[in-house]
């Protein structure tokens, strides 16, 4: 069993947690939310006074926070990972961003001597919650295979994609896949519902087909049933595929699909709609074509 620290207790990184300490690992953990530290410790793990203070308690650090800026402040500022980390520490990173800002806190990581990884998932709150996760890693193999029983506590599949930046790009990469996917649907379904179809039935009749999907099997029951709860918000994947066409202009990659996904989901969020699930795209295609996707009267 190890002695980990994690850093960031959100929507995602509370279950994750909790996965650790059911696994019987020693746990440190710190969030900027009072609250999250607390109920996570009256789940048995310690409390960290800070990201630093985790460090230097831990063998190895999990950070799982929401973008980019937060993950180079908590590993690269005052107070931060690096500021409290002794050399042979493992950061692994578990959080969707830029593979640039992985390879930078990669880079600071190196220059301590600590070994990184960067390690996002796909799966969201249900996966965290259950363990089964899909977890895309990016590093060194000799550091992946240190790291793996560890990272197996949390996800269903653990896969070494390739350098540090790796995880992150495969993350766009389903993001992508999933973003057009829920659009498609979106579009494919509303027009069932303006003919007057049942839309699960549609649903049933195609699903088994070679449009069905992971996507598909999750996504059209929660639209079909107006339930939008998320269990992976709207903003998050609006901050995903704005890193996806970012990484695409570095590479001279055009990314048309994404591109008008992404707007979408802009639109939703200038609705109020940010915290609900992505499954809400549809809302996009159904304001449209003024129809729901919902069984006929």
């Amino acid at each position: 069993m190890a002695k980990i620290g994690f850093v960031g207790l959100g929507i995602m990184g509370k279950p994750m947690a909790r996965n650790l300490l059911k696994a019987g690992h020693e746990l440190t953990v710190y969030d900027i939310v009072p609250e999250a530290v607390e109920e996570i410790a009256a789940a048995g793990a310690a409390r960290g006074a800070s990201s630093a203070d985790v460090a230097a308690q831990s063998e190895i650090v999990i950070t799982m926070l929401p973008d980019g800026p937060e993950v180079e402040q908590a590993c690269l500022g005052p107070g931060g990972v690096l500021e409290g980390a002794r050399a042979g520490l493992l950061l692994i990173d578990m959080s969707s961003i830029s593979p640039l800002a992985a390879q930078k806190v990669a880079a600071a990581c190196a220059a301590k001597g600590v070994d990184f990884l960067d390690a996002p998932v796909s799966g969201g709150e249900p996966g965290a919650i259950a363990g089964t996760l899909a977890i895309m890693v990016g590093g060194k193999p000799e550091v992946f295979e240190k790291a793996v029983p560890v990272l197996k506590c949390m996800g269903a599949s653990v896969t070494l994609t390739g350098p540090v930046g790796a995880g992150n790009v495969t993350k766009l990469a389903n993001q992508i896949m999933v973003a057009c996917n829920i659009a498609a649907m979106g579009e494919a379904l509303v027009l069932a519902a303006k003919s007057g179809l049942d839309p699960e039935v549609v649903f049933n009749a195609v699903k088994g087909g070679l449009a069905g999907s992971s996507v598909l099997n999750a996504k059209a029951p929660m639209a079909i049933a107006r339930n939008f709860k998320p269990g992976f918000r709207i903003r998050l994947h609006q901050k995903d595929l704005r890193n996806a066409l970012l990484a695409g202009e570095s590479l001279k990659v055009g990314l048309p699909l994404t591109s008008l996904v992404q707007q979408m989901l802009l639109a939703l969020m200038n609705e109020g709609k940010g915290e609900l699930d992505h499954s809400a795209i549809v809302q996009f295609i159904e304001q449209m074509a003024q129809a729901e996707i919902k069984k006929p009267a």
